[in-house]
């Protein structure tokens, strides 16, 4: 069973968030989510217990203890939601100068060729 924890104090590692849960059964992996740039814990993570009965047990006895100073909340984990596709691609764009538009994620670029003509007029 997959769990999610959080309101973690920003101190806590894997092995100290392995340790809490490995006192109800067996963990096979406990991960603390941390920002990409910093390497700050994000004060969530991720624990996965095989056995579903030990899951529920640790569930039962660490949601809401006192951690740091912080009280943890820990549930199941929702799985991740299928996410639409967008029809031009990713995000982007912005900023832009003048007649060049932000690029977009189809392109967006707006000096085509009528714009240039247009502008070479001027």
């Amino acid at each position: 069973m997959n769990l999610y924890v959080s309101n973690l104090p920003y101190t806590m590692t894997d092995e100290e968030l392995q340790g809490e849960f490995a006192a109800f059964g067996n963990v096979s992996s406990a991960r603390v989510v941390r920002d990409r740039d910093t390497g700050r814990s994000r004060g969530f993570a991720f624990v996965e217990m095989p056995v579903e009965s030990e899951a529920l047990t640790a569930i039962n006895a660490l949601n809401a203890k006192e951690i740091g100073g912080r009280a943890l909340r820990v549930v199941e984990a929702r799985p991740k939601e299928e996410r639409p596709q967008r029809p031009f691609g990713g995000g982007g764009g912005g900023g832009g100068h003048r007649n060049q538009g932000g690029g977009g994620g189809a392109g967006g670029r707006r000096d085509s060729r009528s714009d240039w003509d247009r502008n070479k007029r001027s």
